[in-house]
């Protein structure tokens, strides 16, 4: 560690900023990937990917202890790699999409009949139940899909059926059996 220390000081402080930012940057995007698998029960990959997280931190942290106080641009990269870390977090864990989606449509009769077809077309399994709103008869309709298909999925619905469908997506954390379900 003491030469490590010994190398921050030898090269300009500078690159040390970016060296931090972009090892922050680093640390926050795995923590948000770390916190996605484990909510998705990966318990193993999510521990891996805390011990790299842990010893990034420990990497940036002993950088900035002795002078954080006293350098005011060192805490401003480190501020904008938490700031980007977080935001390329979210945007990387959209991107890899893991997880199951369950996908609750509401449909009239006539739109039901369209969604189904698609459904049945491209192999996707679903459940039908009659059911009663606001604007009389309706139909809910349960779809379970990954979560990387579903937008693709439901954007082919609202086409199909000109968009007259209420629809509620929400994560599926466990799931069992089911038509063209991967367990």
């Amino acid at each position: 560690m003491t030469e490590f220390l010994e190398f921050l000081e030898s090269i300009s402080p500078i690159l040390v900023w970016l060296l931090v930012c972009f090892a922050k940057i680093v640390e926050i995007t795995i923590q948000s990937l770390k916190t996605v698998l484990m909510v998705k029960g990966q318990s193993l990959r999510a521990a891996a990917l805390g011990f790299v997280e842990c010893v990034i931190w420990g990497l940036a942290i002993s950088t900035i202890i002795g002078t954080l106080g006293n350098d005011f641009y060192l805490l401003g990269f480190y501020c904008v790699g938490y700031a980007t870390g977080l935001y390329l977090g979210a945007t990387l864990e959209k991107k890899i999409a893991l997880g199951t989606s369950n996908l609750e449509l509401i449909a009239n009769d006539e739109s039901t009949e369209k969604i189904t077809a698609y459904l049945k077309e491209h192999g996707k399994g679903y459940t039908v139940f009659d059911g009663y709103g606001s604007t009389g008869k309706m139909n809910m309709i349960f779809v379970v899909l990954s979560r990387k298909e579903a937008p693709k999925v439901l954007k082919e619905i609202r086409r199909v059926c000109d968009n007259h469908v209420f629809v509620a997506v929400s994560d599926v954390s466990k799931y069992t059996g089911g038509y063209g379900m991967v367990n």
